[in-house]
């Protein structure tokens, strides 16, 4: 089921970078990160409220808090990048850089979550990473 739920995500991501393409064309991009910002404020507390996830937020450690808030302050600056990135540069190399991140998190699991590198997760980020290198050059 969680393929399900990632396949949406890469689709919606897809769709991001063509959307933000256009709705960037002329416009400051920290200004276009911002008011990206906003919509995903309203919807997320809107699915919070929705599905009754606030009754949960006393629950929160400091922890949970801690490395929630680092996670929003790596989201905003990687907008802020992408948006200036798509500005700059064509979507169709942009986006798939972009998605380096997926080799990087593969690496970053295993030095810093202890995760098991597997040879099928070594190969796909080498892909990637190869990939990656063939959009820039």
């Amino acid at each position: 089921m969680w393929w399900i739920y990632a396949l949406l995500s890469a689709l919606f991501a897809a769709l991001t970078a063509i959307l933000a393409k256009v709705g960037i064309k002329g416009v400051n991009t920290d200004l276009a990160t911002a008011i990206r910002t906003v919509v995903i404020l309203f919807v997320a507390w809107g699915l919070v409220f929705w599905r009754g996830g606030i009754d949960t937020l006393p629950t929160l450690s400091r922890q949970n808090w801690l490395f929630l808030v680092l996670s929003g302050v790596a989201t905003g600056l990687s907008w802020i990048f992408y948006f200036k990135a798509l500005q700059l540069g064509k979507v169709s190399q942009v986006a798939p850089v972009d998605k380096l991140s997926v080799a990087i998190v593969i690496i970053l699991s295993v030095v810093f979550l202890g995760e098991v590198l597997t040879w099928k997760a070594a190969i796909g980020a080498i892909l990637i990473i190869g990939g990656t290198l063939v959009l820039i050059l």
